[in-house]
């Protein structure tokens, strides 16, 4: 289970958080540095003598302090916070990785996206990126406002409905990179958890390839359970007739790290627990419990599942 709470926030992993993490930096410390001029001029009003105050108050005084000072601090730190982060805005070169990410009550939707715009490849709840490659994001919602977040590839942006927003992630070293939704989307919206995982490039290039490639999709008990039970009317599974798009896809369920966006690891038990009654592990999601199934049948879906990478 993802622990959003201990997410680094100010540990950049790529060029675009790492603007933005300098950025807030210097904010924190010109906010100490004007706390402590603000303290000063406290305790000389308080406590300064009656000369020192003579020489310090005043008109000019408050020229200075209260109109000048704030004016200049403020001004300087406006153009550089927007010469820093002006990479935020830039072009991303032609050719780069684009992936559609669609927030829903309460979890990710994503779409690999080839040059023309369209969706090659679908998953849910994490992403896969080459190392030291700029991607670009495409930020969509179909339901209520959402905002993505993975504090050590980028800024935040909110993903609202009917409109599509554009966010560049980069990583520069390989690694697992949590990230959250933060803006309140209702219900369960501090168990809506994500990760980017960032590859070397020749790993990233065979690990796309191996999923592209069509493999013979296994029958047995878990294959029928997952069609007679419903599990198709809302869940896609590729190469098979599991169409349905209300939840998120299963093609590659089995190699995702977590359940339920970031609730649990992601193995045989807890794939049982979560068909089983999810409700009791992440309350208010759209996943109706199914404790009608026997242990022995949650075991075999969930082995069917597992077996999806």
């Amino acid at each position: 289970m993802f622990n959003t709470s201990a997410i680094p926030v100010l540990d950049p992993a790529g060029p675009y958080a790492g603007s933005i993490t300098t950025l807030s930096w210097t904010l924190i410390a010109m906010g100490v540095a004007v706390l402590a001029v603000v303290i000063a001029a406290l305790w000389i009003a308080l406590f300064g003598k009656a000369g020192l105050k003579a020489r310090l108050g005043g008109t000019t005084a408050i020229w200075i302090g209260g109109i000048a000072f704030p004016v200049v601090v403020l001004s300087l730190l406006l153009v550089y916070g927007l010469t820093l982060t002006r990479n935020l805005t830039a072009p991303v070169p032609a050719g780069a990785m684009r992936v559609r990410i669609t927030g829903e009550m309460w979890w990710w939707r994503v779409a690999y996206l080839d040059r023309q715009g369209r969706p090659t490849m679908l998953d849910a709840n994490e992403l896969h990126i080459p190392v030291g490659r700029p991607v670009v994001l495409e930020l969509e919602s179909n339901d209520v406002i959402h905002s993505f977040w993975v504090p050590r590839l980028s800024g935040k942006l909110d993903m609202v409905p009917g409109r599509r927003n554009v966010l560049p992630i980069q990583a520069d070293a390989p690694g697992v990179y949590a990230g959250q939704c933060a803006e309140y989307c209702g219900g369960p919206h501090a168990l809506m958890g994500f990760v980017v995982v960032a590859h070397e490039p020749a790993a990233f290039e065979a690990m796309m390839a191996a999923r592209r490639a069509r493999r013979p999709q296994p029958a047995g008990e878990g294959a029928a359970l997952f069609r007679s039970t419903g599990c198709a009317a809302c869940h896609r599974i590729a190469g098979t007739d599991a169409n349905g798009t209300a939840g998120p896809d299963l093609t590659y369920a089995g190699s995702r790290r977590s359940l339920g966006a970031g609730i649990l690891p992601n193995n045989r038990g807890t794939m049982m627990g979560w068909i089983g009654d999810s409700q009791s592990i992440k309350p208010g999601n759209r996943m109706p419990p199914y404790k009608m199934l026997s242990a022995a049948e949650l075991q075999a879906l969930a082995a069917y599942l597992e077996a999806r990478k």
